[in-house]
C-alpha cells in the first residue's frame, strides 16, 4: 500500500498536483508527498492569522489528549507498530530509536502544562485578569502570532520541541522533512484530532522556494540543518536555528574514567549518533589514548543490523550516501590517528543500504580542528586537555558533560555563554527530561512580559 502524505491546510487535507516520491533505503517506492506551491502557503498563513487563539485551558487539554492519540491511536490508517516500522524503513533510523523517540514526543506533549509554568518568569502571570494585576504585575504574552517549523528527519525526537509553541498560544505551520515526513503528519493529525482547529495548526510539505516563503511570512521560525543553515540565518532574530550540537565530554585527572566508560559510549552512540546531543569530542586531562582505545572496543561490539531489527542501534543509509560520508571523514581526519573506522565506516547490508559503523580518532591537541567536526553517526574525536587550556576548547557546545570535582572549573564552565547545557559527573550528554530546556526554553524566543495594572472596575 502506497502512503500519501497530503498537506493539512485550514480547509482540511489537500493533495497537490505536484508530488514527490517517497522511497525506502533499498529504493522501493513506498508513497508520495504533496508539494504545495507558494500561493497555497500564502493563503494558508493568511487564514491562520485570521483564526482566533484557542484558550489556554483548551490548548493544554488538547496537548494531553494528543499524546495518547499519537502514541496509541490509528492515524492516517496506520496503527503505532505500522507507523514506527514505516519510519524506520524510510529513514534508516533503528526501530528501537524510533520507539524511544515517539515515547519522548508523547511525554513532551503530556508535560506542557508544567513546562509552560517552568518557562514563565517567576514574577509574571499568564492571564491579564489574574488578581496580581490589580496592584500591578507582569503579564506573559506572545511576541507574534505564527510560528513556522522546518522539521528535520534524523529522528522523530526533533518533534519534541515545537509543541511548546502551541502551549503558548501560537499558531504553528510545520514543513515536514521529505526524508521522514511520517512523524510530522502523524503528530499534526493527532493534535488536530485532539482539538486544535485546522486553521491553527497546518502541515505544509513544500519545495525549497516555498519553504523560504513559510519562514519569510511567519513571525518566528525554527530551522534544522548544518552549519550552512546556521550561517544563513545568523543575523535574523526571528529564526531559531538548530544546527550542529558539537557536544563534548571533559574528564579531569582525579576522575577514574574506567568507571565511566559506559557513559562515554552511550553519549557517543545513543540514538545512532544522529542527535545534536551526542558527544563528538572527548577531552582528557592526562593521556587520552587509553580512553580512545577502551571506547573503541565498546563501540566495535555494536552489531551491524537492518534498521527494523529489534536489536539494531546504528543508523542505516543508502550505500551511496554512506560512502560519501566515509570519503568526507577520511578527508577531514588529517593527521588524527584512527583507533576505529580507519579503513572504512561502510558496512553494506544484504537487505539493501549500509550501516554507518562507529569511528574513534585520536588527536594530539585540544585545539585540533577535528574536535569541532560533527557527523550524523557515532563519530568521536578524543584528545588531551590540561588546566592551562581552560574553557576555550570546550566552547560552542550544546551539551558539555564535565567529569570533574573542581568547583572553580565548574563555575567557569557555567559562566561560559557558548556552553548551552552543563551536565556534571556520570550523566551522558544525551540525557533529556521534559521540562528541562534543550537549547533554552522555546518561550525565551517567543514570549515577553508586559507591565499591567488595572482598576477593580475592569472585569
Amino acid at each position: 500500500m502506497l502512503i500519501h502524505i497530503d498537506a493539512l491546510g485550514p480547509a482540511g487535507p489537500f493533495r497537490s498536483r505536484e508530488r514527490k516520491p517517497l522511497t525506502s533505503l533499498a529504493g522501493t517506492l513506498i508513497g508520495e508527498i504533496s508539494q504545495v506551491p507558494p500561493l497555497y502557503v500564502r493563503r494558508t498563513l493568511t487564514a491562520m492569522r485570521a483564526a482566533p487563539v484557542l484558550p489556554t485551558a483548551d490548548r493544554l487539554a488538547a496537548l494531553e489528549k494528543a499524546a495518547e492519540i499519537f502514541l496509541h491511536g490509528t492515524v492516517g490508517g496506520l496503527d503505532p507498530d505500522a507507523f514506527e516500522r514505516l519510519v524506520s524503513t524510510a529513514s534508516g533510523v533503528p526501530l528501537v530509536v524510533v520507539r524511544q523517540s515517539v515515547a519522548w514526543v508523547a511525554d513532551v506533549l503530556r508535560s506542557q502544562r508544567a513546562t509552560r509554568e517552568l518557562a514563565m518568569p517567576r514574577g509574571a502571570v499568564d492571564e491579564w485578569h489574574a488578581p496580581q494585576t490589580l496592584d500591578g504585575a507582569a503579564v506573559w504574552t506572545r511576541k507574534g502570532d505564527i510560528f513556522a517549523v522546518h522539521a528535520a528527519g534524523n529522528t522523530p525526537a526533533v518533534h519534541g520541541l515545537w509543541p511548546e509553541a502551541l502551549a503558548m498560544g501560537y499558531k504553528v505551520a510545520v514543513r515536514p522533512s521529505t526524508r521522514e515526513p511520517f512523524t510530522a503528519f502523524r503528530l499534526v493529525s493527532a493534535l488536530r484530532e485532539a482539538g486544535f482547529p485546522d486553521d491553527v495548526l497546518t502541515l505544509l510539505p513544500t519545495d525549497y522556494d516555498a519553504a523560504d516563503v513559510i519562514i519569510a511570512e511567519s513571525d518566528f521560525a525554527i530551522v534544522y540543518g548544518g552549519q550552512d543553515v546556521v550561517d544563513k540565518y545568523a543575523t535574523s532574530s526571528r529564526v531559531l536555528t538548530q544546527g550542529p550540537g558539537r557536544s563534548k565530554i571533559l574528564i579531569t585527572d582525579e576522575v577514574d574514567w574506567r568507571a565511566e566508560i559506559d557513559i562515554l559510549a552511550a553519549s557517543v552512540s545513543h540514538l545512532g549518533g544522529t542527535a545534536c546531543t551526542c558527544a563528538t569530542a572527548i577531552l582528557v586531562e592526562g593521556d587520552p589514548e587509553p580512553v580512545a582505545v577502551a571506547l573503541a572496543e565498546r563501540l566495535r561490539a555494536i552489531p551491524s543490523l537492518p534498521a527494523d531489527h529489534p536489536d539494531a542501534l546504528l543508523t542505516v543509509g543508502t550505500t551511496a550516501s554512506a560512502r560519501e560520508v566515509d570519503r568526507y571523514l577520511h578527508a577531514v581526519a588529517g593527521d588524527a590517528t584512527a583507533i576505529l573506522g580507519g579503513d572504512t565506516i561502510v558496512d553494506e547490508l544484504p537487505s539493501g543500504g549500509a550501516v554507518l559503523r562507529p569511528a574513534v580518532h585520536l588527536v594530539t591537541s585540544s585545539t585540533a580542528p577535528q574536535l569541532n567536526i560533527e557527523l550524523g553517526f557515532p563519530c568521536v574525536w578524543v584528545g588531551p586537555w590540561n588546566a592551562r587550556d581552560g574553557v576555550a576548547p570546550l566552547r560552542d557546545s550544546l551539551v558539555l558533560t564535565a567529569m570533574t570535582s573542581r568547583v572553580d572549573l565548574i563555575d567557569a564552565l557555567l559562566d561560559e555563554p557558548s556552553i548551552t547545557n552543563l551536565y556534571l559527573g556520570d550523566n551522558p550528554t544525551t540525557w533529556l527530561r521534559p521540562g528541562v530546556p534543550h537549547d533554552g526554553y522555546l518561550a525565551e524566543h517567543l514570549m515577553r512580559t508586559k507591565g499591567m495594572i488595572r482598576s477593580a472596575t475592569v472585569p
